[in-house]
């Protein structure tokens, strides 16, 4: 049977040992054990349980605990009991302290939350960048072969290959197990009516022994016939929906001229999100010499667009390159203008990430710069959010002077005082990251996919998630209820019983936080504003020549550009119509350029001689293309960059060589984007090339006309090929892909600015708001003694003029460091960057603060003194 009082004496007698108390306090300490107890019985405990539960609320020490217990047992089991039970007081002390102050605790939770779920976005985009590609079996064992090439004083590695390089590795060495080459070529696909514009890859039979693309249906070794092709689960909807493609045919038209019907043997399964290698359609290697005729697949100057190879052992790659250095001479031998330094190896499993320093790589580097960007901007706001919990923390201990005092008077040491604010702390972080991964869940992620294009979602089953969202809320909670535990765990009993413990306002490290906190906001606002100028800077840049009036047409052979300008030519709307092998936007050529003692890396445009005027192209010196006089075949026009670059005086005139032959420049155009203003503009120039070459048709039409001439040059193609889809469109267009990205990365940036925004107010706001709920009596007796709006507010604002300062002061140049930073790595001519932008976003942050402020004046001026008077 339990003896209540029995126990109380016992629990009284332990507490005598560790602290020697007046006749007074004891009474007092009992008084509160027996309410806690009513309490808690009250609650449907009983004695027994309500007296433990009570005893581990009120004495932390567990040797006395134990003391008081001894008629029950007396050993260090119970020690364990009692510490756990106390831990589950700590608990359930959080969760009704949250809702007796729901204002702090909703701070507190809400910004925790928000920076949990912005750094499981940061997670979950990190993770599916870092697979990209990563899927296949044996992607640590499969390599692409690439070689390195001095240009510009500066060796550059390329992705692509020498057309012979595949085979004589499969002869050359034992020790590579598969080898595969890959090419690309555009095609004309039809089956029964269904006709659209294609890309196949052509690769060897091994490819898909290589590369995990597990198929749906068929087999891997079709891929072994020359007349089978294998579909990609889109490309099979696409033509034939539900019914079944196996045996079915396809025909394809080559650009060429050519055609071949092919057999469906397979279709893949839909492929992983996380990939940027893939295929529409796959054909064997050997089909390649019918869709291109003149690749000449034996000679050493000719590229194609990579070579796998796949190993057993990865570090065998080791020994393939010391022996590559043959076919470096041979490569050397063929083509002088790409001589190349050596041959080297990518895995597979690391080509996504290194395809950002590979030149003309079947992969590429989608997002180095939101590598850097996303963990930055998750680190800030979790930091921010840290911040604002340790201020409102330390400041809000004032509401529990009482409570801590009456702790510490009864046996509760520091680390016990920090257990319990640590405990409670963890508690409050993990609520705020269930928020935080729901937010992230059913918020942040869906939101995330539609403007950034990258479609992911949360793998609930992978382990690594759970690890990194534990360890997260693990960390935050220590981190950011450390100080404030520590801090509180201090306080000493005298001062805090006579009343004249003073704490938040003239706490250095406390403002020092706030201010970090506000320049951490400062920098956050700074980055979308300067963001958001350089992405209207972008929109509004012009292009370097006239494209808002040019309408163009992919042609699927030469032979239909005669016709085709012919009929074009008698629209009384049309300026004028130009021919070229190469399109700006859309395709170019890479050769190198000589001059005596110098070699250099230009791109070469083929057109007509009315092509520029077309594109409404000016010349700053010399002259255009003479379109009667066939000496204009060895003429080129250049940009100012490649004569920048050749550092050529008196351009015009001077003679440059080109495949050992000499070309006289004739005229210098101003430099133009031939791509997004993603790339530097790039050293250019332009040659006469022949009809027979062409593969795009270019219009230039009135203004106010392109609609019409649009539907007019669709309307000619479909009668003189109704068989070929039209493939053509505005040139004004182009670009579609940049300026959408412009616009996501606005939205971005200013949802960014939100969040630091929201957490900055939310933080300052509860920080003052705790504030002057303790100095509540001492603005009562000023408003008693006649103070007003002025007098109140010059006192509650003058602790955080410095501050804000002080926020100001590190948050602008940090804020331009930064950003200066991430544009340069985005953009090679970013908006001409002054100091003035993060001052933009400084004075955003300090109005914002500003109103923040105020209102909490105002509800100071307007609150009844009287009422103030009586808090004790």
């Amino acid at each position: 049977m339990f003896d209540v009082e029995q126990a109380i004496k016992n629990w009284l007698r332990g507490l005598s040992r560790h602290r020697a108390f007046d006749e007074g306090s004891t009474r007092e300490m009992e008084q509160h054990l027996r309410d806690h107890m009513e309490d808690l019985i009250a609650e449907g405990k009983g004695e027994e349980e309500a007296f433990t539960l009570a005893v581990a609320a009120f004495g932390e020490v567990p040797e006395v605990a134990a003391e008081a217990y001894t008629n029950i047992q007396r050993n260090a089991p119970i020690r364990k009991v009692i510490f756990a039970m106390m831990l589950n007081n700590y608990f359930k002390a959080t969760f009704r302290g949250m809702r007796k102050h729901p204002l702090t605790s909703f701070i507190n939770v809400f910004g925790l939350a928000v920076a949990i779920g912005t750094c499981m976005i940061s997670f979950e985009f990190m993770e599916f960048d870092l697979s990209i590609d990563r899927f296949h079996e044996h992607n640590e064992r499969i390599f692409l072969s690439t070689y390195h090439v001095a240009r510009e004083g500066a060796l550059h590695e390329y992705g692509n290959s020498p057309a012979p390089l595949g085979a004589m590795l499969r002869a050359d060495f034992s020790n590579i197990e598969q080898v595969s080459r890959v090419q690309d070529a555009q095609v004309v696909a039809k089956y029964n009516e269904r006709v659209f514009h294609e890309q196949v890859r052509f690769v060897d039979p091994d490819f898909l022994d290589m590369f995990t693309f597990p198929l749906a249906i068929g087999t891997k070794t079709a891929l072994r016939d020359p007349n089978s092709i294998i579909l990609s689960h889109e490309s099979a909807l696409k033509y034939f929906d539900d019914q079944d493609p196996l045996g079915q045919h396809i025909k394809f038209t080559f650009y060429d001229g050519g055609t071949k019907v092919f057999t469906v043997a397979g279709v893949a399964q839909p492929l992983p999100k996380a990939h940027i290698i893939g295929f529409d359609f796959l054909a064997h290697f050997d089909n390649l010499q019918q869709a291109n005729a003149k690749l000449d697949l034996h000679n050493w100057e000719n590229r194609i667009a990579a070579t796998f190879i796949k190993v057993g052992d990865p570090e065998q790659v080791h020994t393939l390159k010391k022996g590559m250095d043959k076919y470096r001479i041979l490569q050397n031998e063929a083509g002088t203008e790409w001589p190349i330094s050596a041959f080297d190896f990518v895995s597979l499993h690391d080509l996504h990430l290194a395809s950002d320093e590979i030149r003309e790589d079947i992969s590429y580097d989608a997002s180095d710069e939101g590598r850097v960007g996303m963990p930055v901007i998750a680190a800030f706001i979790l930091i921010l959010a840290c911040l604002n919990y340790v201020n409102i923390a330390v400041v809000s201990a004032t509401r529990r002077l009482k409570e801590i005092g009456i702790r510490k008077v009864i046996g509760a040491n520091k680390r016990l005082i920090l257990v319990q604010f640590l405990t409670e702390n963890v508690a409050i972080t993990f609520l705020a990251g269930l928020i935080g991964f729901l937010l992230a869940i059913g918020i942040f992620l869906p939101w995330f996919s539609v403007i950034s294009d990258i479609t992911s979602a949360f793998n609930l089953l992978d382990p690594v998630l759970w690890l990194f969202l534990f360890g997260l809320l693990l960390i935050t909670g220590l981190i950011s209820g450390l100080y404030p535990a520590l801090y509180i765990s201090r306080f000493q009993v005298v001062s805090i019983f006579r009343g004249n413990l003073k704490f938040g306002r003239k706490n250095r490290l406390t403002k020092a936080f706030l201010a970090i906190q506000l320049a951490l906001a400062c920098m956050g606002i700074s980055f979308a504003v300067v963001f958001d100028q350089n992405s209207r800077y972008q929109e509004k840049r012009s292009w370097g020549y006239e494209q808002e009036h040019v309408l163009y047409a992919e042609l699927h052979d030469p032979a239909a550009f005669g016709p085709l300008k012919q009929r074009m030519s008698q629209e009384a709307q049309v300026v004028s119509v130009a021919g070229s092998r190469d399109h700006f936007s859309y395709r170019h050529h890479n050769v190198i350029l000589q001059k005596p003692g110098q070699e250099y890396e230009a791109m070469e445009v083929g057109v007509d001689a009315w092509y520029l005027e077309t594109m409404g192209l000016h010349l700053s010196q010399g002259q255009m293309f003479r379109k009667d006089q066939e000496s204009e075949a060895r003429s080129i026009i250049v940009n100012q960059q490649l004569v920048e670059e050749l550092a050529l005086v008196d351009p015009v005139g001077q003679q440059l060589k080109k495949d050992s032959v000499l070309y006289r420049v004739a005229g210098v155009l101003p430099n133009f984007h031939y791509r997004n203003f993603y790339y530097e503009q790039h050293p250019t120039f332009f040659t006469l090339v022949e009809e027979e070459a062409f593969q795009y048709l270019t219009v230039r039409v009135a203004p106010g006309h392109q609609a019409e001439m649009y539907a007019q040059l669709e309307k000619h193609w479909a009668d003189l090929y109704p068989e070929i889809p039209f493939s053509g469109g505005f040139q004004e267009d182009s670009w579609p892909g940049f300026y959408e990205q412009l616009n996501t990365m606005q939205r971005f940036t200013r949802a960014v600015a939100m969040v630091f925004v929201i957490l900055a107010c939310l933080g300052l706001y509860g920080l003052i708001s705790l504030n002057i709920s303790g100095r509540i009596k001492e603005f009562s007796i000023r408003k008693t003694l006649g103070a007003g709006f002025k007098h109140l507010g010059k006192s509650i604002v003058n602790q955080y003029y410095f501050i804000f300062a002080m926020a100001v002061v590190l948050g602008v140049p940090l804020g331009h460091f930064l950003n200066q930073g991430m544009l340069g790595m985005m953009f090679p001519e970013p908006k001409p960057y002054l100091f003035y932008g993060s001052m933009i976003g400084a004075f955003i942050l300090l109005c914002v603060l500003g109103m923040v402020v105020f209102t909490q004046i105002r509800k100071v001026t307007t609150f009844n003194p009287v009422e103030g008077l009586k808090e004790e």
